[in-house]
C-alpha cells in the first residue's frame, strides 16, 4: 500500500492499493465511526461496485443509504445535488455521519458539493473509480456542479476526511474514458514534472499506471497544502482548463469529454505561448505527440474565435482579464494575466 497525507485543515490520508475497495469500510470506519452513510454513486458505476462497498461499510457496522443518478456530465447539476441533499434529509443523516462518492470525477464533485452545504458541512470520503478522478479530482477538496453559464461555477471548497484509490477499478473502463484520465496526468506532468512527462511519453501508462497515479497525487498534495484556496500555485493546475471549459461549453458538456477538451486547451495555450515568445518552439508538438499517443484529440471543430469568445464565464477572469496559466517549458507552468481586450490578437484571432 502506498499512503499520502495532504496537511489541510484536519489533514487526510490518500491510500492507494489494489483490491483496497473490498476493504473500504474497514478504512472508513478508522477515520469516521459513525452511523450512517449516504452512498452516492451513478448509473454506470453502481452495478460494478456498489455490492461490494455496501457489504464492507455493512461489515462495519454502518446504515447505509444510496442514491444513484444518471451517469454523464448533464447530471452535474444544481438540481441533481439538491435531490441528493434532500435524499441525506429524507434518511435523517446528521452532522456527524458521512456521504461516500463512489465514481468518477462528476460523482465526486456532486458528492462532496452535497456533504459540503448539507447542515452546513458534513465529511465525506472519495471512492474514485476513474482515472481521472484518481489522478485529480478526488484529491483537494474542489466540488462543484455546472450551470448554463459555464462549469462549475457554483461550489465550494470542501476536503474529503479519507481518499481510497484502487487502480483494479481502472479495469472496467474503456479505451475513451482511460485516455480521459491521461490528459490530466500529462497536465501535472506540463506544470510540475518533466520526469512525469517523459514516464507518459516513453512507456505505455497502463504498465505503470501505480506509479503515474502516485506521482499526480504526490505533486497535487504538495500544491493543495501550500493554497488550498487557490490564491496562487493552485492556478496552475488550471493549465489547458480556461480554453478546455470553454469547449466544454460550446458542447453543451455532452458531446465531448473533460479530458478531450483539456488535451485541446493545454495546445491552444502553448502554441500562443510559443507565438508569444513565452514558451519554448517545439512544446506544442511534443504535447499534441503525447495526446495523439493516448488517443486524445488534438483539435475542435469549434473555431478558436467561438472558443476564444465562450471564455467569457471562466472563473479566473476578472474585471481586467484572465489570468491564464502557460508553460515556458514541459514541467514549468507559470500564470500570465492578459487584458480583456488583448486575448483575441493574443491567441491570433
Amino acid at each position: 500500500m502506498k499512503k499520502l497525507r495532504v496537511n489541510v485543515n484536519n489533514g487526510y490520508d490518500i491510500l492507494i492499493e489494489k483490491g483496497i475497495i473490498k476493504s473500504c469500510g474497514e478504512y472508513i470506519k478508522a477515520v469516521k465511526p459513525c452511523k450512517k452513510v449516504c452512498l452516492v454513486s451513478d448509473t454506470n458505476v453502481f452495478p460494478l461496485y456498489g455490492d461490494t462497498v455496501i457489504s464492507s461499510l455493512e461489515n462495519e457496522g454502518y446504515e447505509v443509504f444510496t442514491y444513484v443518478y444518471e451517469a454523464g456530465e448533464s447530471s452535474k447539476t444544481t438540481d441533481t445535488v439538491i435531490k441528493i441533499v434532500e435524499f441525506m434529509s429524507e434518511n435523517e443523516l446528521t452532522r456527524g455521519d458521512l456521504a461516500v462518492a463512489l465514481g468518477g470525477g462528476v460523482c465526486g464533485d456532486m458528492c462532496g458539493f452535497a456533504a459540503a452545504i448539507y447542515l452546513r458541512g458534513i465529511d465525506f470520503v472519495q471512492l474514485p473509480t476513474s482515472l481521472l478522478a484518481q489522478v485529480d479530482s478526488s484529491v483537494g477538496g474542489k466540488t462543484a456542479v455546472d450551470l448554463p453559464t459555464g462549469k462549475n461555477l457554483c461550489g465550494a471548497f470542501h476536503q474529503p476526511c479519507l481518499v481510497l484509490i484502487d487502480s483494479n477499478t481502472l479495469d472496467t473502463l474503456t479505451p475513451h474514458f482511460f485516455a480521459d484520465g491521461m490528459a490530466e496526468a500529462i497536465k501535472m506532468g506540463c506544470i510540475k514534472s518533466e520526469s512525469l512527462f517523459e514516464k507518459i511519453e516513453n512507456n505505455n501508462a497502463r504498465d505503470v499506471i501505480d506509479d503515474v497515479i502516485f506521482e499526480c497525487v504526490s505533486l497535487k498534495a504538495g500544491v493543495v497544502e501550500r493554497d488550498e484556496k487557490e490564491h496562487g500555485e493552485r492556478a496552475l493546475l488550471n493549465f489547458g482548463h480556461t480554453a478546455g471549459h470553454a469547449i466544454e461549453k460550446l458542447h453543451s458538456f455532452t458531446t465531448i469529454s473533460h479530458g478531450e477538451a483539456v488535451g485541446i486547451g493545454m495546445l491552444i495555450i502553448s502554441k500562443a505561448g510559443e507565438n508569444g515568445g513565452l514558451t519554448k518552439k517545439g512544446t506544442a508538438d511534443r504535447i499534441a505527440n503525447v495526446l495523439e499517443k493516448y488517443n486524445l484529440p488534438t483539435e475542435d471543430k469549434n473555431s478558436l474565435g467561438d472558443i476564444i469568445s465562450a471564455m467569457n464565464a471562466d472563473k479566473k477572469r476578472t474585471g481586467a482579464g484572465i489570468k491564464f496559466v502557460f508553460i515556458s517549458e514541459i514541467g514549468n507552468g507559470f500564470i500570465n494575466p492578459i487584458k480583456n481586450e488583448d486575448i483575441p490578437s493574443f491567441f491570433g484571432v
